[in-house]
Protein backbone atom coordinates (compact mmCIF):
# COMPACT_ATOMS: atom_id res chain seq x y z
CA UNK A 1 0.00 0.00 0.00
CA UNK A 2 1.11 3.29 -0.78
CA UNK A 3 1.30 6.22 1.38
CA UNK A 4 -1.06 9.14 0.93
CA UNK A 5 0.54 12.79 0.73
CA UNK A 6 -0.77 14.48 3.86
CA UNK A 7 -0.29 18.23 2.62
CA UNK A 8 -0.70 20.02 0.29
CA UNK A 9 2.87 21.74 0.63
CA UNK A 10 4.18 18.48 0.00
CA UNK A 11 1.75 18.14 -2.87
CA UNK A 12 2.54 20.55 -4.93
CA UNK A 13 6.15 19.45 -5.04
CA UNK A 14 4.84 16.43 -5.52
CA UNK A 15 2.98 17.86 -8.55
CA UNK A 16 6.24 19.91 -10.16
CA UNK A 17 7.93 16.21 -10.42
CA UNK A 18 5.27 14.83 -12.11
CA UNK A 19 5.34 18.17 -14.73
CA UNK A 20 8.86 19.25 -15.83
CA UNK A 21 8.96 18.35 -19.53
CA UNK A 22 8.51 22.01 -21.04
CA UNK A 23 6.07 21.07 -24.29
CA UNK A 24 3.89 19.12 -21.31
CA UNK A 25 3.70 22.30 -19.09
CA UNK A 26 3.23 24.38 -22.18
CA UNK A 27 -0.34 22.12 -22.72
CA UNK A 28 -1.06 22.36 -19.38
CA UNK A 29 -1.06 26.24 -19.65
CA UNK A 30 -2.59 26.69 -22.72
CA UNK A 31 -5.18 24.31 -21.70
CA UNK A 32 -5.98 26.37 -18.58
CA UNK A 33 -6.01 29.46 -20.40
CA UNK A 34 -8.71 27.85 -22.79
CA UNK A 35 -10.71 26.95 -19.51
CA UNK A 36 -10.33 30.43 -18.28
CA UNK A 37 -11.57 31.51 -22.13
CA UNK A 38 -14.43 29.25 -22.26
CA UNK A 39 -15.72 29.66 -18.18
CA UNK A 40 -15.94 34.02 -19.36
CA UNK A 41 -17.84 32.93 -22.46
CA UNK A 42 -20.30 30.41 -20.74
CA UNK A 43 -21.17 33.96 -17.76
CA UNK A 44 -20.89 36.06 -20.45
CA UNK A 45 -22.81 34.82 -23.05
CA UNK A 46 -26.22 32.64 -23.33
CA UNK A 47 -25.65 29.99 -24.92
CA UNK A 48 -24.34 27.42 -22.36
CA UNK A 49 -22.65 25.12 -24.36
CA UNK A 50 -19.72 25.89 -23.11
CA UNK A 51 -19.46 24.53 -19.67
CA UNK A 52 -19.40 20.54 -21.97
CA UNK A 53 -16.10 21.77 -23.19
CA UNK A 54 -14.67 23.15 -19.81
CA UNK A 55 -13.93 19.87 -18.62
CA UNK A 56 -12.73 18.17 -22.10
CA UNK A 57 -10.18 20.86 -22.88
CA UNK A 58 -8.80 21.74 -19.56
CA UNK A 59 -7.76 17.71 -19.07
CA UNK A 60 -7.47 17.04 -22.63
CA UNK A 61 -4.39 19.06 -23.19
CA UNK A 62 -2.81 18.23 -19.60
CA UNK A 63 -3.70 14.65 -20.43
CA UNK A 64 -1.67 14.49 -23.95
CA UNK A 65 1.23 16.34 -22.14
CA UNK A 66 1.20 13.30 -18.98
CA UNK A 67 0.54 10.69 -21.91
CA UNK A 68 3.23 11.49 -24.47
CA UNK A 69 6.02 13.89 -22.93
CA UNK A 70 5.90 13.24 -19.06
CA UNK A 71 5.24 9.58 -19.64
CA UNK A 72 3.08 9.17 -16.30
CA UNK A 73 -0.32 9.56 -14.75
CA UNK A 74 -1.88 12.54 -14.05
CA UNK A 75 -2.10 13.02 -10.32
CA UNK A 76 -6.23 13.47 -11.01
CA UNK A 77 -6.35 10.41 -10.16
CA UNK A 78 -5.42 10.02 -6.70
CA UNK A 79 -5.73 14.19 -5.60
CA UNK A 80 -8.56 15.27 -7.68
CA UNK A 81 -8.72 18.88 -5.71
CA UNK A 82 -5.48 19.24 -4.96
CA UNK A 83 -4.26 18.12 -9.05
CA UNK A 84 -6.89 21.15 -9.92
CA UNK A 85 -5.70 23.79 -7.07
CA UNK A 86 -2.11 23.05 -8.57
CA UNK A 87 -3.20 23.51 -12.48
CA UNK A 88 -3.97 27.10 -11.59
CA UNK A 89 -1.40 27.98 -9.21
CA UNK A 90 1.29 26.73 -11.63
CA UNK A 91 -0.54 28.51 -14.47
CA UNK A 92 -0.61 31.72 -12.91
CA UNK A 93 3.30 31.61 -11.41
CA UNK A 94 4.12 30.46 -14.96
CA UNK A 95 2.08 33.85 -16.32
CA UNK A 96 3.48 36.35 -13.18
CA UNK A 97 7.07 34.90 -13.98
CA UNK A 98 7.48 32.91 -11.26
CA UNK A 99 7.94 29.84 -13.00
CA UNK A 100 8.81 28.67 -16.32
CA UNK A 101 7.97 26.11 -18.99
CA UNK A 102 11.71 25.09 -18.53
CA UNK A 103 11.15 23.64 -14.87
CA UNK A 104 15.36 24.10 -14.57
CA UNK A 105 14.90 27.50 -13.79
CA UNK A 106 11.82 27.13 -11.16
CA UNK A 107 12.87 28.77 -7.77
CA UNK A 108 12.34 26.20 -5.27
CA UNK A 109 9.92 25.34 -2.60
Amino acid sequence: MTNRIQTYTEFYRFYLEEHRDPVSRILHFIGTFLVFILIFMAITQSWGWEWIFVPIVGYGFAWVGHAFFEKNKPATFKYPFWSLISDFKLFFEILLGKRSFDSSKDYKI
